[in-house]
């Protein structure tokens, strides 16, 4: 069974996915199995589709009224784009594009809250994981005020092959770590950028950190040692903004 942002059922999943449909992520309900199920997971896993296992509440939940039998589907409102159509497309024009790079952010609210703020700062696109990502939901696009739509989001299978074909693509990397001594203001933004935020949690990975050009912190002098990302991510995007005017 389908409504407009969801699919229920393993046999409905499965053709959906077989079908081309643009599935941003499907939950797996915890220990289920069957000759069914495994034919799913192997659907999802050669089809590279975002799956996470949750407890049957949260099925129970996300489907209310319809008979999930185990398996429910996130269709993504949105149509997503390949890195290469992303940056060739971008670099063709413009000399200094700005891009953002997710690492796993996995909050709905703090992805759409960024990109909102990432549509109006001029960002050219959007890249996130496949596996560990938030999803493109409901919550996404009521928290990013429609701008999910304006704005060019693409999937990578690992965010340090975004940072290489990047790099390989003259655009300097610029991650946001607390792990370092370089302050955001003395960070040159006025060119090539793509600017990286890490999960909630843990932050950028720290094999993504050893791979980037540039590290940033932003100055720090409550108690608290940490912001919100998505208020973290729009002092960056704003950074950006203010050395390009």
């Amino acid at each position: 069974m389908q409504n407009e942002h969801q699919i229920f059922g393993i046999r409905a999943v499965i053709e959906a996915i077989n079908a081309g449909k643009e599935i941003d992520k499907v939950f797996i309900q915890k220990e289920a199995q069957g000759d069914l199920m495994q034919e799913l997971m192997k659907t999802l896993k050669k089809n590279n589709v975002n799956f996470s296992y949750v407890p049957v509440e949260k099925l129970n939940k996300l489907s209310k009224f319809n008979n999930h039998q185990g398996a429910v589907a996130s269709i993504a409102p949105i149509k997503f784009v390949s890195i290469e159509t992303l940056v060739e497309g971008v670099l063709e024009q413009k000399e200094k594009p700005l891009f953002l790079i997710l690492d796993q952010l996995s909050d709905a609210r703090n992805f759409g809250a960024i990109i909102r703020t990432a549509e109006c700062t001029g960002v050219d696109g959007i890249i996130i994981q496949k596996q560990g990502s938030a999803p493109v939901n409901g919550d996404t696009v009521k928290t990013s005020a429609g701008a999910v739509f304006n704005i060019p989001i693409c999937k990578v299978d690992h965010i340090k092959d975004a940072v290489f074909y990047l790099q390989g693509s003259g655009i300097t990397t610029v991650a946001a770590t607390e792990k370092t001594e370089n302050n955001i203001y003395d960070i040159d933004f006025n060119k090539g950028i793509a600017i990286i935020m890490g999960s909630e949690d843990k932050g950028v990975n720290p094999s993504v950190l050893k791979i980037i050009d540039e590290k940033a912190k932003l100055p720090m002098f409550g108690t608290i040692s940490s912001l919100n990302v998505s208020v973290a991510c729009g002092a960056f995007l704003y950074e950006a903004v203010r050395q390009r005017l």
